[in-house]
């Protein structure tokens, strides 16, 4: 028979709520802070001040991208059910992946194997690179669809990391990826700010398997303002007339 499932995440009784060892009531709330509690459940422990600014920085920078297809959809929906916000978050909330605003936990994974003790970062990064390369896949952390040459967020991001003096490892690393792509590519593509994201989100100490769903938590607080302003304006109601009115029907059976 299996062990009774057990939990260090939190317990309660008549009179108290403990959150992994602490008084939910006289030690977290109005002493600890929403950034600060985030990586405390997700880590075991409270983050230094430096840790708790550059991961609130990265939960800043996730936060809103316009009307990608999470907030589209969450506005659809919000068109659909209105009164529902958790059914719009939800929805919107699920288009986070790999091609939007998730691909930091595949650049950190990288960034991990090439500051593994052994491991020589020049030749490291010839051989990644060159793997991606060989197998058409894109680096993930790299590249993008509008901000060209550059991504302007990375920079603010790393100056906020050397301020806060950490992550400094693994941003070195990422740059140095970022040339060796650049010279076996022939062009520049630039940092993005998920990889910049995953190299500072590494250099906390935030688990690697825990880093979409940091992107996670932050995007429900952008999405938060869409379904704000989608009851003022109805833009779901707009959007779908919009594909209506656009993609012409096509018969079958001609």
């Amino acid at each position: 028979m299996a062990d009774t499932p057990k939990t260090r995440i939190a317990t309660s009784d008549e009179t108290s709520i403990t959150v992994r060892g602490h008084d939910l009531v006289r030690e977290l709330i109005g002493r600890r802070g929403f950034t600060e509690t985030l990586y405390f459940l997700t880590v075991g422990e409270f983050p230094s001040a430096a840790q708790a600014r550059v991961l609130d920085a990265c939960l800043v920078t996730l936060m809103e991208h316009g009307l990608t297809p999470s907030a589209i959809v969450a506005r659809l929906v919000a068109d659909s059910v209105p009164g529902e916000a958790q059914a719009a978050l939800a929805a919107g909330l699920l288009t986070v992946g790999s091609v939007f605003v998730g691909t930091m936990e595949g650049c950190a994974r990288l960034l991990k194997e090439g500051l593994a003790p052994g491991v020589q970062a020049d030749a490291y990064c010839r051989d990644t690179v060159a793997r991606h390369r060989a197998e058409k896949k894109a680096m993930p952390g790299f590249g993008h669809p509008l901000h060209k040459p550059d991504d302007p967020r990375p920079p603010r991001l790393f100056e906020v990391a050397a301020e806060a003096g950490v992550a400094q490892a693994e941003i070195a690393l990422l740059r140095k990826l970022g040339a060796e792509l650049d010279r076996q590519a022939g062009r520049h593509l630039t940092v993005n700010a998920t990889g910049a994201v995953g190299a500072l989100l590494l250099g906390v100490g935030i688990p690697v398997e825990a880093m979409r769903a940091m992107a996670v938590v932050s995007r429900a607080g952008g999405l938060a303002g869409h379904l704000v302003e989608e009851g003022a304006t109805h833009s779901g109601r707009a959007i779908w007339r919009m594909v209506e009115d656009g993609i012409p029907y096509e018969d079958p059976e001609k």
